[in-house]
């Protein structure tokens, strides 16, 4: 299941103790809806061994700029609690699996 990260439970969401992929997505952004469907498969398939959160950054300015989000939709994997890796644009899912399997 994807969480839905607000300004409000972004630290919680971070807090776990599983690897962590977080989408930094728009409504207004197109290739966000593109991926947004891939997001959702990957959440699905790993599911209990990876946690996914959807942040969106018209309503987490905050979070975007802590992290620096420039592009989107753009991926962060976390490893307690730290970025260890980005992807920016739509990339293929074989690649977002390969990442989260580097995390397990």
């Amino acid at each position: 299941m994807v969480k839905i990260a607000t300004e409000n439970n972004f630290k919680e969401i971070l807090a776990t103790d599983k690897p962590l992929v977080v989408d930094f997505w728009a409504v207004w952004c197109g290739p966000c809806r593109i991926l947004s469907p891939t997001v959702d498969d990957v959440a699905e398939k790993f599911e209990g061994k990876v946690d996914v959160a959807k942040c969106n950054v018209d309503d987490c300015q905050n979070i975007a700029m802590e992290y620096g989000i420039r592009s989107i939709p753009t991926l962060l994997f976390f490893k307690d609690g730290k970025v260890v890796d980005r992807t920016v644009g739509v990339v293929p899912q074989s690649d977002i699996e390969s990442k989260i399997s580097k995390l397990l």
